[in-house]
Protein backbone atom coordinates (compact mmCIF):
# COMPACT_ATOMS: atom_id res chain seq x y z
CA UNK A 1 0.00 0.00 0.00
CA UNK A 2 3.02 2.33 0.66
CA UNK A 3 4.21 1.64 -2.67
CA UNK A 4 0.70 2.81 -4.08
CA UNK A 5 0.85 5.83 -2.47
CA UNK A 6 4.25 6.99 -2.82
CA UNK A 7 3.34 6.64 -6.66
CA UNK A 8 0.13 8.10 -6.44
CA UNK A 9 2.43 11.26 -5.15
CA UNK A 10 4.96 11.04 -7.91
CA UNK A 11 2.07 12.55 -10.66
CA UNK A 12 1.61 14.99 -8.53
CA UNK A 13 5.07 16.17 -7.82
CA UNK A 14 6.01 15.94 -11.82
CA UNK A 15 2.58 17.58 -12.68
CA UNK A 16 3.92 20.87 -9.84
CA UNK A 17 7.41 20.52 -11.43
CA UNK A 18 5.84 20.97 -14.73
CA UNK A 19 3.45 23.61 -13.58
CA UNK A 20 6.65 25.77 -12.23
CA UNK A 21 8.82 24.85 -15.21
CA UNK A 22 5.79 26.65 -17.30
CA UNK A 23 5.65 29.61 -14.97
CA UNK A 24 9.19 30.52 -15.23
CA UNK A 25 9.20 30.38 -18.82
CA UNK A 26 6.61 32.87 -19.00
CA UNK A 27 8.11 34.68 -16.54
CA UNK A 28 11.35 34.89 -18.14
CA UNK A 29 9.47 36.00 -21.74
CA UNK A 30 7.70 38.93 -19.43
CA UNK A 31 11.62 39.88 -18.69
CA UNK A 32 13.08 39.40 -21.55
CA UNK A 33 10.11 41.63 -23.02
CA UNK A 34 10.12 43.99 -20.66
CA UNK A 35 14.23 44.78 -21.42
CA UNK A 36 13.73 44.84 -24.87
CA UNK A 37 10.80 47.85 -24.72
CA UNK A 38 12.51 49.38 -22.17
CA UNK A 39 16.04 49.38 -24.59
CA UNK A 40 13.70 50.81 -26.97
CA UNK A 41 12.59 53.15 -24.75
CA UNK A 42 16.27 54.08 -23.87
CA UNK A 43 17.02 54.76 -27.95
CA UNK A 44 13.84 56.84 -28.07
CA UNK A 45 14.97 58.92 -24.61
CA UNK A 46 18.94 59.08 -26.84
CA UNK A 47 17.33 60.19 -30.00
CA UNK A 48 15.16 62.97 -28.47
CA UNK A 49 18.44 64.28 -26.58
CA UNK A 50 20.27 64.23 -29.95
CA UNK A 51 17.47 66.45 -31.57
CA UNK A 52 17.37 68.92 -28.48
CA UNK A 53 21.33 69.42 -28.97
CA UNK A 54 21.19 69.37 -32.57
CA UNK A 55 18.21 71.94 -32.99
CA UNK A 56 18.19 73.45 -29.84
CA UNK A 57 21.40 73.94 -28.20
CA UNK A 58 23.85 73.69 -31.24
CA UNK A 59 22.02 76.26 -33.34
CA UNK A 60 22.15 78.54 -30.24
CA UNK A 61 25.40 78.61 -29.70
CA UNK A 62 26.49 78.74 -33.90
CA UNK A 63 23.88 82.09 -33.42
CA UNK A 64 25.53 83.49 -30.36
CA UNK A 65 29.40 82.77 -32.27
CA UNK A 66 27.78 85.08 -35.32
CA UNK A 67 26.84 87.69 -32.68
CA UNK A 68 29.92 87.77 -30.93
CA UNK A 69 31.61 88.65 -34.56
CA UNK A 70 29.08 91.20 -34.98
CA UNK A 71 29.40 92.96 -31.82
CA UNK A 72 33.79 92.69 -32.66
CA UNK A 73 32.85 94.73 -35.90
CA UNK A 74 30.71 96.76 -34.03
CA UNK A 75 33.32 97.78 -31.13
CA UNK A 76 34.67 100.20 -33.50
CA UNK A 77 32.27 101.54 -35.78
CA UNK A 78 29.12 102.07 -33.06
CA UNK A 79 30.23 101.14 -29.40
CA UNK A 80 26.86 102.07 -28.12
CA UNK A 81 25.33 99.69 -30.24
CA UNK A 82 28.47 96.80 -29.58
CA UNK A 83 27.47 97.25 -26.13
CA UNK A 84 23.88 96.38 -26.33
CA UNK A 85 24.13 93.39 -28.51
CA UNK A 86 26.93 92.26 -26.29
CA UNK A 87 24.11 92.30 -23.22
CA UNK A 88 22.05 91.21 -25.22
CA UNK A 89 24.58 87.70 -25.59
CA UNK A 90 25.00 87.56 -22.01
CA UNK A 91 21.01 86.85 -21.69
CA UNK A 92 21.38 84.18 -24.30
CA UNK A 93 24.49 82.36 -23.09
CA UNK A 94 22.80 82.11 -20.28
CA UNK A 95 20.00 80.30 -21.57
CA UNK A 96 22.68 77.86 -22.99
CA UNK A 97 23.98 77.25 -20.24
CA UNK A 98 20.59 76.39 -18.16
CA UNK A 99 19.86 73.98 -21.43
CA UNK A 100 23.07 72.15 -21.42
CA UNK A 101 22.18 71.66 -17.54
CA UNK A 102 19.06 70.56 -18.59
CA UNK A 103 20.26 68.09 -20.81
CA UNK A 104 23.15 66.99 -17.90
CA UNK A 105 20.31 66.12 -15.83
CA UNK A 106 18.35 64.18 -18.23
CA UNK A 107 21.38 61.68 -18.88
CA UNK A 108 22.98 61.52 -15.51
CA UNK A 109 22.19 63.98 -12.80
CA UNK A 110 25.58 65.36 -11.89
CA UNK A 111 24.13 65.73 -8.22
CA UNK A 112 24.11 61.88 -7.88
CA UNK A 113 28.34 61.59 -8.14
CA UNK A 114 27.99 63.82 -4.76
CA UNK A 115 27.79 62.17 -1.11
CA UNK A 116 24.51 61.40 -0.31
CA UNK A 117 23.70 63.06 -3.41
CA UNK A 118 20.42 61.03 -3.85
CA UNK A 119 17.83 63.54 -2.06
CA UNK A 120 18.97 66.38 -3.75
CA UNK A 121 18.80 64.42 -7.01
CA UNK A 122 15.31 64.03 -5.96
CA UNK A 123 14.78 67.36 -4.99
CA UNK A 124 15.92 68.51 -8.41
CA UNK A 125 13.89 65.85 -10.32
CA UNK A 126 10.72 66.93 -8.70
CA UNK A 127 11.06 70.59 -8.81
CA UNK A 128 10.36 70.17 -12.56
CA UNK A 129 7.98 67.59 -12.53
CA UNK A 130 4.16 69.66 -11.62
CA UNK A 131 4.14 67.74 -8.85
CA UNK A 132 4.57 68.45 -5.20
CA UNK A 133 6.79 65.96 -3.64
CA UNK A 134 7.67 65.05 -0.14
CA UNK A 135 10.98 63.21 0.10
CA UNK A 136 12.70 60.84 2.43
CA UNK A 137 15.73 59.29 2.08
CA UNK A 138 16.91 56.88 4.92
CA UNK A 139 19.29 54.69 2.88
CA UNK A 140 23.02 54.25 3.71
CA UNK A 141 25.35 55.96 1.23
CA UNK A 142 27.84 53.10 0.62
CA UNK A 143 25.82 51.72 -2.46
CA UNK A 144 26.81 51.16 -5.84
CA UNK A 145 26.19 53.98 -8.17
CA UNK A 146 24.91 52.46 -10.77
CA UNK A 147 21.60 50.97 -7.88
CA UNK A 148 21.27 54.63 -6.75
CA UNK A 149 20.58 56.06 -10.73
CA UNK A 150 18.41 52.91 -10.87
CA UNK A 151 16.40 53.85 -7.82
CA UNK A 152 16.73 57.71 -9.04
CA UNK A 153 15.17 56.38 -12.54
CA UNK A 154 12.63 54.72 -11.08
CA UNK A 155 11.27 57.48 -8.82
CA UNK A 156 11.49 59.84 -12.38
CA UNK A 157 9.78 57.41 -14.18
CA UNK A 158 6.60 57.71 -11.06
CA UNK A 159 6.80 61.19 -11.05
CA UNK A 160 6.77 61.57 -14.71
CA UNK A 161 3.43 59.80 -14.91
CA UNK A 162 1.85 61.27 -12.00
CA UNK A 163 -0.89 63.56 -12.56
CA UNK A 164 -0.19 66.95 -12.57
CA UNK A 165 -1.03 68.96 -9.77
CA UNK A 166 -1.28 65.68 -6.81
CA UNK A 167 0.89 65.81 -4.23
CA UNK A 168 3.37 62.32 -3.85
CA UNK A 169 5.68 61.17 -1.22
CA UNK A 170 8.97 59.21 -2.38
CA UNK A 171 10.59 57.20 0.59
CA UNK A 172 14.08 55.37 -0.21
CA UNK A 173 14.93 52.88 2.65
CA UNK A 174 17.44 50.02 2.83
CA UNK A 175 16.09 47.01 1.84
CA UNK A 176 17.17 43.02 2.67
CA UNK A 177 19.85 42.28 -0.84
CA UNK A 178 19.17 45.67 -2.19
CA UNK A 179 17.59 49.68 -1.92
CA UNK A 180 13.67 50.12 -2.02
CA UNK A 181 11.75 53.08 -3.27
CA UNK A 182 7.99 53.62 -2.35
CA UNK A 183 5.91 56.26 -4.01
CA UNK A 184 2.20 57.43 -2.89
CA UNK A 185 0.38 60.00 -4.57
CA UNK A 186 -2.95 61.97 -3.98
CA UNK A 187 -4.53 60.98 -6.99
CA UNK A 188 -4.47 57.23 -9.22
CA UNK A 189 -2.50 56.83 -11.83
CA UNK A 190 -3.70 57.02 -15.39
CA UNK A 191 -4.25 53.44 -17.10
CA UNK A 192 -1.19 52.34 -18.44
CA UNK A 193 1.06 55.36 -17.35
CA UNK A 194 3.38 52.94 -15.19
CA UNK A 195 4.10 50.02 -17.69
CA UNK A 196 7.50 52.11 -18.68
CA UNK A 197 8.06 51.53 -14.75
CA UNK A 198 7.37 48.01 -14.78
CA UNK A 199 9.49 47.31 -17.06
CA UNK A 200 12.20 49.22 -15.92
CA UNK A 201 12.02 47.77 -12.47
CA UNK A 202 11.45 43.88 -13.99
CA UNK A 203 14.47 44.53 -15.91
CA UNK A 204 16.79 45.38 -13.09
CA UNK A 205 15.81 42.06 -11.33
CA UNK A 206 13.12 43.54 -8.88
CA UNK A 207 9.24 43.10 -8.80
CA UNK A 208 6.72 46.50 -8.98
CA UNK A 209 3.55 46.93 -6.35
CA UNK A 210 0.87 48.72 -7.12
CA UNK A 211 -1.98 49.37 -4.99
CA UNK A 212 -4.53 51.44 -5.15
CA UNK A 213 -5.71 52.86 -0.95
CA UNK A 214 -8.81 52.91 0.10
CA UNK A 215 -8.68 56.78 0.78
CA UNK A 216 -8.00 57.17 -3.08
CA UNK A 217 -4.30 57.96 -4.76
CA UNK A 218 -2.11 55.13 -5.75
CA UNK A 219 1.02 53.55 -3.98
CA UNK A 220 3.77 51.72 -6.20
CA UNK A 221 6.76 50.35 -4.50
CA UNK A 222 9.94 47.83 -5.68
CA UNK A 223 13.26 46.42 -4.00
CA UNK A 224 16.19 47.09 -6.36
CA UNK A 225 18.73 44.22 -5.75
CA UNK A 226 22.00 45.43 -5.36
CA UNK A 227 23.41 43.41 -8.20
CA UNK A 228 20.91 44.70 -11.12
CA UNK A 229 22.19 44.77 -14.75
CA UNK A 230 24.58 47.45 -15.16
CA UNK A 231 23.36 47.92 -18.65
CA UNK A 232 19.71 48.88 -17.04
CA UNK A 233 20.46 50.40 -14.36
CA UNK A 234 21.26 53.93 -16.62
CA UNK A 235 18.10 55.67 -18.55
Amino acid sequence: MADVGAGGRRPEAANGLRRELVRLRHKTVDVSRSRARLLLAADADRRAIERTLHDGLQQELVAIAVDLGRAVTLLEKDPIAAQGLLKELTGNLRHAIDEAATLAQRIYPPLLLEVRGLPSALRSAAANSGVTVTIQVSADAGYAPDLIAAVYWCCVEALAAAPTGTHATIRVADAEGGLRFEIGVSDAYPDGALERLRDRVEALGGELILEDPKDGGSFVAATLPSAAPRSLSAR
